[in-house]
C-alpha cells in the first residue's frame, strides 16, 4: 500500500491555470494511452482539495444542469476543505480539514490493501509530504508551457532528493516520470 500523487503538469511545473482551468491539458492525448487504467485500478481511497472538488462538480458532475455527470470515483474520497462546500449526492465524500495524519489512517483503513490516491492540489500533497506520508509521486509533464498557474508541488525537496523510477513517453504530448520520495 502506498501513497500516491498521480496528475499532470505543464512543462514548466503547473497543474493548472491561475484561475485553476485544465483545458491546456486535454488536446496533449487521450488518457487511455497513459498508465492511468493500471494506476486507478490498484487505488482504493483518494483525497483532494477544495479547488480541485470544485472543479470537479463544474466540469464533470455539473449539479442542475441537463449534461451533468455523476462522480467519476466509486471510491471513498476525503476532500480538505476549511469552508463548507455541497456533497454530490450517492456520492462517498468525505469533508475534513486540519491534520492530514488522522485523516490518511482513515484512508488506509477504507482502502483495505490497496493504494492512497493524492489528486491534488500541490499544497495539500505538500501537506503529506511534511507528514511523511508522501510513498510515489506519477506525473504526466506535458509539452507546453502555461508561465503561471497552481504549482505541481510548492515544496523544496532537495535532502533526500526525489529518487527516479521510471520514464515513459507517452505518444507525442507526455513524459510519465515516476518518482520515490524518501524518507527522512
Amino acid at each position: 500500500m502506498t501513497t500516491q500523487y498521480y496528475t499532470a503538469s505543464s512543462l514548466d511545473g503547473f497543474i493548472a491555470t491561475p484561475d485553476d482551468s485544465l483545458e491546456w491539458l486535454f488536446p496533449l492525448g487521450d488518457i487511455a494511452d497513459t498508465s492511468y487504467p493500471q494506476f486507478i485500478a490498484q487505488v482504493g481511497a483518494l483525497a483532494m482539495g477544495s479547488a480541485t472538488y470544485e472543479w470537479m462538480l463544474q466540469h464533470v458532475v455539473k449539479p442542475g444542469s441537463a449534461h451533468g455527470g455523476k462522480w467519476p470515483y466509486e471510491l471513498p474520497a476525503w476532500v480538505f476543505s476549511s469552508r463548507a462546500l455541497p456533497a454530490v449526492p450517492g456520492a462517498d465524500i468525505r469533508f475534513t480539514k486540519g491534520d492530514v495524519r488522522p485523516v490518511h489512517e482513515q484512508m488506509r483503513a477504507a482502502a483495505n490493501g490497496k493504494n492512497v490516491w493524492l489528486v491534488g492540489g500541490g499544497g495539500l500533497v505538500g501537506q503529506f509530504h511534511d507528514a511523511g506520508l508522501l510513498d510515489e509521486i506519477i506525473v504526466q509533464v506535458g509539452s507546453v508551457t502555461l508561465g503561471a498557474g497552481k504549482p505541481l508541488l510548492p515544496r523544496t525537496i532537495t535532502s533526500p532528493p526525489l529518487k527516479l523510477l521510471s520514464v515513459r513517453q507517452v505518444g507525442t504530448g507526455f513524459a510519465e516520470l515516476r518518482y520515490q520520495v524518501p524518507k527522512r
